[in-house]
Parts: C-alpha cells; structure tokens; sequence
C-alpha cells in the first residue's frame, strides 16, 4: 500500500471520526426544573394602618441600600464588593471552576506531543532475536550446522539511536463522554458563580445589619447620656431639700442609686459600640478600629422608606443566589448521569505518529531512509469490571435526585423565609407605632412627677419610677426602630437582594499583612 493511499485513508478515518462525534451525548438531558407551590403574589401579614411601609411588587433596586438614605451607609456598601475578603476568597473560587471547565474541554481536541531521545542501547544475546536465529550458531539455539545461522556477533554491538518526531492522540467523543464532562464542568463553573453572588449578598446584608445596629447603639448612648443629666437633677434637687429639711436622706440616696445605675450602662454601650466599628472594618479587609474617626459621630437609625419593592413571586428563582446554585447543582449532576452512561460505550482513539530515527546523527536529516511513522485506530470495550460501571450509574443517578430535592427545598424555604421576613418588618413597624406613643407618655408621667415632687406633693418613688419608665420604654423604642430597619435588610435577602451585578470581573487578592507575610514559605 502506498504512502498516498495511507494518508487518504487516514483523512477519511478522521471525517468520520469527526462525523461520528457529532452523535448526541448518552444520557439525560437537563430540563430546567418548574419551580411549585410559587404564589402569584406576596401575601399581607394583616390589615396595618397606612403609614406603614409597604412591600410592593415592584423591580428591586439593586442597589437596594439607598433606599435606606443612608449617604455613609451607601458609601460603605460599595466598598464591599472589592474589599470583602470572602468576596475575594469565592472569586478565587471560581477562577479555579473556570480553570478547570478549560481542563474538561481539552479533552475534545488531539493531544500532540513532540518529543527527542538518544539511547546508547545494548541488545540481549540471550534474548528473543536469539530465538529467530538472530544470535550466532550454537547447538542450544539449533542453529549450529545450517545455513541459515546468524555467524555476526557484532550485530550485538552497543549502538546509538537518535530520534525526533511526535504522536498525536483523539478520543472520538461518539457518546458524548467528554461533552457531558464539559457540560458538567460548565454547571459547575454557574454554580461557583453563584455561590459568590451569595457571598456578596450576605456581606452586603451584614454590613447593613451592622451599620444600623451601630446607629441603634450610638442612640442609646444619647439617650443613656441624657437619662444620666436627669438623674443628677433629682440628685441635685432631693439634696438641695434634704439640706432643707424638706426630705430625707434616703431619697438622697434613691437618686443617688438611680445615677450609678444609669451610668453602669455606659461602659457596656461604648464597648458595642467599638465591636460594631470593627465588624464593619472587618467586612471591608480593614485592621481594627480603622474606621473609628469615620463612624464616631452619631447619626441617626437610618429610616425605612414608605414603599418596598420587592418584585413578584415568579421572579424569586431568577434573582436568589442559592436557588440559581442548587439549579446549577443539579444540571450539574445531569450530566455526571451522561458521563457514567456514556462509559458502557466503547472508547475509539485515533493515534499515529512520525518520526526520524538513525543510529548516525548524519543521517537524522534523511527524511526519506530515515522516517517511521504508524497511525491507526483503537477501541476499548468494556466487558467486565466486577459491577463497578453498574455502581457508579447507580451512585450519579441517585445524586441527580438527591440534587433535585434539594432544589425543590430550597425553593420552599426561600417561599417561607420571604413571607417571615414580611410578617416581621410589619410587627416590628406596628410595635414601634405603640412604643412612640408609650415614650410620649412617659415623658409626660416624668415631668409631672418632677412638679409634684418639687412641690411637696408627691415623694420621690413617683419620680423614680417615672425616671425608670422612660429610660426603657426610650431604649426599647430604639431596639424596635433598628429591628425595622434590619428586618428590611432582612426582606432583601430573602429576595435575592435584587440583582447582585457589581462583583469584580478579576478577583484582585489582598496583601496580607506583615505578621502572615513572616509565615508565608
């Protein structure tokens, strides 16, 4: 057979070949799973006063943040994104899911390698070219009185062999082995994706969660401050009569426990308020108390605003995090079901090889005399692994249905956790409608109480009390505003958060710090 009809043949191998990989994949096909159970609306906890407010179904901000008004809490939130080192770590994450979704897909094309050797070789004369008379004539080999005897010894001479050339090898994808393991690698790679989506919402929620508990703090400390300046009045008042003649000592002493108590609120006030400044540093990469000058002024709880969009029902599997993951998840473990189907299947390779190969480094350029070269397909069957293919079919179809549940599962629970998130936020709102009034009221009790008991009317227990009854209900109307506030937060991320859009294309790693540098090899 000629050289020309060799390599003809060869083309014609790899036409079909390349026909034939076309087939489609073994296996199931991913159909993207219908979520159930998905109201049409968002329901109402119950009917509220209308100066509440309100979720509506409207498109969510993105940047759902701003809603609050909030200039520095905004500034804070677009820090996150690049700063965040979770975010940092989940974008590392999935450079390492594209890198190898790249792995998987090269298995689609040949595999070339070049290559060159010398060896100094020596060849056996006790081996199988003694068997072929390939070794001198003696009667063990029986080749000892005929003519066909193989008299030169220096055929066993130590030789030099130099070659250069390469082999080149392609697995012909007739059942769609590779392609479900590219499919596989690329619903991994969605799934990674997502899964920094989700880091970077949780970050942007606890940023916000910490922001306005700081706020919340920093009021407390204003309120406890100005509780504090009332007390010492009653102190100042209660020694002024006593020195009178006018009371006693012992409601001397009463105001005076009244102050100390107050002022026992302080220290542990402060120190939230420090903690919280440094969870806040710690989302955006930063050392402890770096934004302690940034944060130290007090500005208020940032406010709610009258309408809440929170989008349809029908949009929460588009927009959450984690449901678009466990989608991911499970077309992922679709296409493993591919891939253990696609390994019953016969493998075919095509291979071949040329080379120059002389035993003279002069000759290493005599293309014609000195090439070898073979190509050819091969086939690997299956016929017997002791159940093992059986087994790993058994464990991929079984993770497919497990990684459907899941999906449905976390559908369901994103359903429940929204309509919670909802009968919180309009509680919270209501219970701070009746703290407001119950502050009002408290205050008036106080200022009555002071009058009496400055006119002798009343001793100084009614003050005390009054005193008491304003500081809680004032501290606990505090605690209530920010709970609206995080609850809201909390509504966002039950939602998805919107559309999460602004992460960084290119992961770009942090430094660390000198003490980790010490320990870096």
């Amino acid at each position: 057979m000629s050289e020309r009809s060799s390599l003809g043949r060869a083309a014609a191998w790899a036409l079909a070949a390349a026909a034939l990989a076309g087939c489609a994949p073994k296996g199931p096909n991913f159909q993207p799973p219908a979520a159930t159970g998905v109201p049409a609306a968002w329901q109402a906890a119950k009917a509220a006063p209308a100066s509440l407010s309100e979720p509506v179904p409207e498109p969510p901000d993105p940047h759902w943040w701003s809603l609050f008004g909030d200039p520095t809490l905004t500034g804070l939130e677009t820090r996150v994104a690049a700063q965040n080192l979770d975010v940092q770590q989940a974008g590392l994450k999935l450079a390492q899911s594209r890198a190898a979704l790249g792995v998987a897909a090269s298995a689609e094309f040949p595999v070339a390698d070049a290559n060159a050797s010398f060896a100094r070789q020596q060849l056996s004369r006790k081996g199988a070219l003694s068997l072929v008379g390939g070794g001198p004539a003696t009667a063990s080999n029986g080749n000892s009185g005929t003519s066909g005897a193989v008299q030169n010894t220096g055929l066993f001479a130590p030789f030099d062999l130099y070659q250069y050339g390469f082999d080149a090898t392609w697995e012909i994808d007739f059942w769609g082995r590779v392609r479900r393991g590219v499919e596989a690698a690329g619903a991994n790679v969605q799934a990674t994706e997502e899964a920094r989506r989700q880091t970077l919402l949780v970050a942007l929620g606890e940023m916000a969660r910490d922001y306005i508990r700081l706020r919340a703090t920093q009021r407390a400390l204003e309120i406890t401050n100005a509780n504090l300046g009332t007390a010492r009045q009653s102190l100042k008042l209660t020694q002024d009569r006593a020195a009178g003649g006018l009371t006693t000592d012992l409601d001397v002493a009463n105001a005076a426990a009244q102050v100390a108590n107050i002022a026992a609120e302080l220290p542990a006030l402060e120190a939230a308020q420090d903690r919280l400044t440094n969870a806040i540093a710690l989302l955006l990469g930063l050392p402890p108390r770096s934004l302690s000058a940034e944060l130290a002024d007090a500005h208020p709880i940032p406010p709610v605003p009258p309408r809440v969009p929170v989008g349809l029902p029908s949009d929460l599997a588009r927009r959450r995090p984690d449901i678009r993951r466990a989608e991911a998840q499970l077309h992922e473990a679709t296409a493993d079901v591919g891939v253990a189907v696609a390994d019953f299947y016969p493998r075919v390779t095509l291979s071949g090889s040329a080379a120059i190969q002389a035993t003279q480094f002069a000759e290493m350029g005599n293309w014609a005399q000195a090439n070898t070269w073979a190509w050819g397909p091969s086939i690997s069957l299956p016929i017997f692994e002791g159940g093992r293919l059986h087994r790993v079919l058994e464990v991929r179809q079984t993770q497919q249905k497990e990684a459907a549940l899941a999906y449905h599962q976390t559908v369901l629970a994103a359903l429940h956790e929204v309509d919670n998130a909802m009968t919180a936020y309009q509680a919270e709102q209501l219970r701070q409608i009746q703290l407001q009034e119950a502050v009002v009221q408290h205050r008036r009790a106080l200022k009555l109480a002071q009058e009496r008991y400055a006119q002798g009317v009343a001793d100084f227990l009614a003050v005390l009390d009054a005193q008491r009854g304003l500081l809680a209900s004032e501290q606990a109307l505090t605690q209530t505003t920010a709970a609206v506030s995080t609850n809201l937060v909390q509504i966002y991320l039950a939602i998805g958060g919107g559309w999460q859009s602004d992460l960084p294309e290119t992961p770009a790693p942090v430094a660390p710090p000198l003490a980790w540098q010490d320990l870096t090899p």
